[in-house]
């Protein structure tokens, strides 16, 4: 295990749908919310399946050191996210963390945009968490492929972002098109030191793009699979612009969008 990394035991609080193919787990596990900083993630083993030996690798949305819990907004994708949508109250098991790295803050940074493609508004909640503590003032854009999909905006909302645009690509909530299109919008009528992103790689290639040529600067949380989730494995490589390859659970999830080469 690498250093700064524990097993934690949890205990189930709740587990219910949050949107379509959209669940929310929270769980009690007090030293390990008290560890965990805004953009790392955990790894869970998902009890059910003896065969199944690899953990699940997810970010969290909230981190309730007082409270001792752990919020996780996850998408039902696979074997194992399944087993872990049908995790009850009281159930148990344990959670490697605090993995990766986190949001990092930008020196002096007075305002910030966050950019959400489906799941990918779990880790950008956390961050508009971190923003709002931080006094930093804070734009948002969620996207999502149907209304039903769509998760966030409100806890956004109630962190105290200014704008929340919401997209989908169906226009059945808020405007029809891509994150990319509103980003746009924003970045052309306001004044940003930074912005963070999270979602499709395709995506987050294009937040990069906007922001390169608006001259902001961009943050990163990147997602591959991450077999062990502490750098042993080597399956969770990110291309550098260097010509380099990093661990995406070890040297991420977070980067420099312009150390990635898109």
């Amino acid at each position: 295990m690498s250093a700064g990394l524990d097993v934690h035991g949890f205990t189930v609080v709740s587990n219910e749908p949050a949107a379509d193919g959209l669940m929310r787990i929270v769980f009690r596990a007090p030293e390990l919310a008290a560890a965990l900083a805004p953009g790392q993630f955990v790894n869970i083993h998902v009890p059910g399946d003896a065969s199944q030996i690899l953990r699940v690798p997810l970010s969290f949305s909230r981190a309730d050191a007082a409270a001792g819990t752990v919020e996780i907004v996850y998408a039902v994708v696979g074997d194992g996210t399944r087993r872990l949508s049908e995790m009850a109250a009281g159930e148990t098991s344990t959670a490697v963390g605090p993995c990766g790295n986190p949001w990092p803050s930008v020196e002096g940074a007075r305002r910030a945009c966050v950019v959400a493609g489906g799941v990918g508004i779990t880790p950008i909640v956390a961050c508009a968490r971190m923003l709002a503590a931080s006094d930093v003032a804070f734009d948002a854009v969620v996207g999502a492929q149907t209304a039903g999909k769509l998760w966030g905006t409100d806890v956004l909302e109630g962190l105290g972002a200014g704008t929340v645009a919401v997209t989908t690509d169906d226009g059945t909530a808020g405007r029809r098109g891509f994150t990319t299109d509103a980003l746009a919008d924003l970045l052309a009528s306001g004044s940003y030191d930074v912005v963070y992103t999270c979602g499709p790689e395709v995506m987050m290639a294009g937040v990069a793009r906007l922001c390169r040529e608006a001259g902001v600067a961009c943050r990163v949380s990147m997602e591959r699979m991450m077999c062990c989730g502490f750098g042993a494995c080597g399956t969770c490589n990110v291309a550098m612009v260097d010509g380099t390859y990093k661990s995406c659970c070890k040297d991420g999830p977070v980067f420099d969008a312009e150390e990635v080469a898109w």
